[in-house]
């Protein structure tokens, strides 16, 4: 009965627009602790202050919901049509990391978990059983990579994301928790071999070694999670980054199995795909809203936003944008003005 409703559910999950769907037991990540902890202790988790509370749950999934049996991961692709590291070339742009081009895919993702979950109770109850289900996806804590490696999603490459074999590593990773007593799948193993292209790729250095990232280092938490001026160390080396990035996941060999993305909410807004900086820098507090209104960008707020775009403009050696940068020296935001006084030093 088990193995029906499995194959089943995974036909559906398809069907939903997941390119994969496996299960794991919730207690299947024992080394998962003692990385945290490791991770914790040296500071690779920066500004992050949430990733040392909660770290019983964190580090044992087990623990989140102790009547759980099985852990369903799914995930859901959200490959780019172009190749990212384009726009890098054009300095007078700004570099938006792939999956913050549209929709917020907590949203998206949330929605389609719990349509599955309502699927499964259904069918569960149609065979007399009674499940309970919980769906997560990147806002609760949840090892979802060490979930969706135990689960065979794939494996944890060395710039510590998910690779499959099927679907490269571009996509977003979701679970439902359920006290229904599935059979699992095969932990994926990992088959990175002597490949280094995700670590040489990145600008900041940000891999201590490989499958270990100093967050602080990393471009994404630099532009995302970062609060206040960047090491000036740091800055220069952003490129035209100014909302994530996306280095280490494009240089991937694996992503040559990459597979569309079945939303096309997911495909990248026109005037995100090659903004201008200049245009960028001019938003005040209600333009951004507007502009980024339903995106994931939205929540690091127009300050951090534009700090980040006049990190890009003194990074771009484009002169022409230096009045640009002016105009921002004295805004009211004191790293907003800071920034600006940087990019404009840097054009002179």
């Amino acid at each position: 009965m088990g193995t029906a409703l499995k194959e089943a559910l995974v036909k559906r999950a398809l069907e939903e627009g997941f390119v994969s769907c496996r299960i794991c037991r919730p207690w299947d990540v024992p080394q998962v602790p003692g990385r945290l902890a490791a991770f914790i202790e040296a500071e690779y988790h920066g500004q992050m202050g949430w990733m040392a509370e909660r770290t019983h749950w964190r580090g044992d999934p087990a623990l989140l919901w102790p009547e759980a049996r099985s852990v369903i991961m799914l995930a859901e692709s959200y490959a780019p049509e172009v190749d990212p590291m384009e726009i890098l070339a054009h300095r007078d742009r700004g570099a938006i990391s792939v999956y913050a081009q549209n929709k917020d895919y907590h949203d998206l993702v949330k929605k389609r978990l719990k349509r599955l979950a309502r699927w499964l109770i259904a069918e569960a109850e149609k065979q007399g059983m009674t499940p309970e289900v919980k769906v997560f996806v990147d806002t609760a804590p949840v090892p979802e990579k060490a979930l969706g490696q135990a689960a065979g999603l794939g494996w944890m490459g060395k710039h510590s994301n998910l690779v499959s074999r099927d679907w490269g590593n571009w996509a977003f990773l979701g679970s439902v928790f359920t006290t229904l007593d599935l059979p699992v799948d095969e932990a994926e193993p990992d088959r990175c071999g002597s490949c280094r292209s995700c670590l040489d790729a990145c600008p900041t250095d940000a891999f201590v070694a490989p499958y270990q990232l100093d967050a602080r280092r990393c471009i994404s938490y630099l532009t995302i999670e970062h609060k206040g001026p960047v090491d000036e160390e740091l800055r220069s080396k952003l490129g035209n980054h100014i909302y994530g990035c996306d280095d280490c996941l494009a240089a991937c060999p694996w992503n040559k199995f990459a597979v569309a993305a079945s939303d096309m909410r997911y495909a990248a807004r026109e005037e995100l795909k090659a903004p201008k900086l200049a245009e960028l820098a001019t938003l005040d507090n209600a333009e951004f809203r507007a502009m980024f209104s339903g995106s994931p960008i939205k929540r690091i707020g127009r300050d951090r936003f534009v700090r980040n775009v006049l990190y890009a403009i003194g990074n771009s050696g484009d002169n022409r944008l230096r009045p640009v940068a002016q105009t921002l020296a004295n805004d009211f935001d004191a790293t907003v003005a800071e920034a600006a006084r940087w990019a404009a030093q840097r054009l002179g």
